[in-house]
């Protein structure tokens, strides 16, 4: 039995890098241009996420010994398997709420990168962190205003707007690792 070569990994990993940079970019656009779809797809993944979660509290709690922790672990697993559950049995329902904790997490971020640019206003880079905050708050204000009728689109639209320039990054990674590996040759 011969074992591969250096180099015939790397032509293989930088294969499927390249191959999972498409279905990125592909799938971003696709969020980007139907929302409602890349929005419920985001909503059902976290409600799973919230059901394993919630599982995997109730099987700790079976291995707890004390009775506060078996308490508190019994409660976490229960709250995080219903809301799961009942995130999935409603998922636009689970939109409207992730697209108003959004709203309020890039409020808060905001707030607190404007309060920080303040406190590191001597160093250089500050005025960033400044703009940021500034940014960060538009986003938020404008998410917070289109509610409850932009909860179709925001989700999708920032998800795929993520994926599409994750894809695009790999796929830059992966052409440069590509080039690297023909020179080698």
């Amino acid at each position: 039995m011969s074992t591969p070569s250096l180099r015939a990994i790397a032509k293989h990993s930088i294969g499927g890098s390249i191959a999972l940079s498409l279905l990125m970019i592909l799938a971003g656009v696709l969020a980007i241009v139907i929302p409602p779809v890349g929005g419920i797809a985001v909503v059902l993944l976290v409600a799973w996420l919230l059901m394993f979660s919630g599982a995997a509290h109730l099987v700790f709690a079976w291995y707890t010994r004390t009775a506060g922790a078996l308490v508190w672990e019994l409660l976490l697993g229960i709250l995080y398997f219903f809301v799961g559950a009942y995130t999935l049995a409603h998922p636009v329902a689970g939109l409207a709420s992730l697209t108003l904790l959004l709203a309020i997490y890039l409020f808060v971020e905001g707030v607190l990168e404007f309060v920080l640019s303040f406190r590191l206003r001597p160093l250089p880079g500050s005025n960033w962190l400044l703009f940021d905050g500034v940014i960060t708050l538009i986003l938020a204000v404008m998410i917070w205003r289109s509610l409850p009728s932009g909860t179709e689109w925001v989700i999708g639209t920032l998800v795929g707007i993520s994926m599409l320039f994750s894809g695009v990054a790999r796929l830059s990674l992966s052409m440069a690792a590509r080039r690297v590996v023909a020179k080698l040759a």
